[in-house]
C-alpha cells in the first residue's frame, strides 16, 4: 500500500479537538510566498496549482522509489503590520503555501520536476517554487472542525492553553500562525471541514 504521511504521522496529522504540546521536527517541503486574500487572489490559487503540479510530477516519475499518497496542503499565515490577530483583515495576508515532500526529494529533483511541467503547463512561473527543509520546533496544536472563518474559535483555546500552560507565544518572520488542510473545501461542507492548526510557542 503506498505510504499515507497522514496515517504514518499521526501526532502530526491528527491531533485531537483539544490543544497539547508538539515539537515538530524537520521535513522536507515545496514552498511557495505570496500575500493577500486567499480567497480572492489568483496569486494564491496559482500557488496552490504549482504545488499540486510538482508534487504530483515528483511522484509519478519516482514510483519506483517509494509509492506514496500526496500530502496535504499547508499554509504559514501572518498580517504585514506583524499582528497575532492574524484572521482580522485577510487583504493584509503574507502567506506561505507549502506541500511536504518524502525525504529522498531534492533540490535537483524539483528542478526536473519543474523542467516537466513548464511543458506540460507552461502559464505557471515555476521560478515561484522552492525546496525548503523546514523545522517548526515547539508549537500546540488542536484540531478544528469547522468553516475557515470559525477558525478564530479553536484559535482562541489553544491561546488559553499557551497562557495557562506556562509558555508564551513565539509568533517571528521566521514562526508563524500554521494550518494544515485535510480537506478539500469544494468537496466537504464547510462544517465538516477539518483543519490542523499549529502555533509557534517558548517557554517563559
Amino acid at each position: 500500500m503506498p505510504i499515507d504521511f497522514k496515517k504514518e504521522y499521526k501526532e502530526l496529522y491528527q491531533p485531537k479537538t483539544t490543544p497539547a504540546v508538539i515539537d515538530v521536527p524537520e521535513m522536507v517541503f515545496l514552498m511557495v510566498d505570496g500575500k493577500g486574500n486567499p480567497n480572492i487572489s489568483e496569486e494564491y490559487q496559482s500557488a496552490v496549482e504549482l504545488l499540486y503540479g510538482l508534487s504530483y510530477t515528483i511522484k509519478m516519475k519516482h514510483k519506483s522509489v517509494l509509492e506514496y499518497v500526496v500530502p496535504p496542503l499547508e499554509g504559514l499565515w501572518r498580517l504585514a503590520d506583524g499582528s497575532e490577530e492574524w484572521y482580522k483583515d485577510k487583504e493584509k495576508y503574507r502567506w506561505t503555501s507549502m506541500i511536504r515532500q518524502p525525504e529522498f526529494v531534492t533540490a535537483e529533483i524539483l528542478d526536473e520536476a519543474k523542467a516537466a511541467l513548464n511543458q506540460k503547463k507552461p502559464h505557471l512561473d515555476t521560478k515561484r517554487v522552492r525546496f525548503e527543509k523546514f523545522t517548526e520546533g515547539l508549537c500546540v496544536q488542536a484540531m478544528h472542525i469547522g468553516s475557515y472563518d470559525d477558525e478564530p474559535r479553536t484559535n482562541a483555546a489553544i491561546m488559553e492553553f499557551i497562557n495557562a500552560h506556562g509558555y508564551v507565544s513565539d509568533i517571528s518572520e521566521t514562526r508563524r500562525h500554521h494550518e494544515i488542510y485535510l480537506n478539500d473545501p469544494r468537496k466537504i461542507a464547510p462544517e465538516k471541514l477539518k483543519t490542523v492548526i499549529r502555533h509557534p510557542i517558548r517557554s517563559q
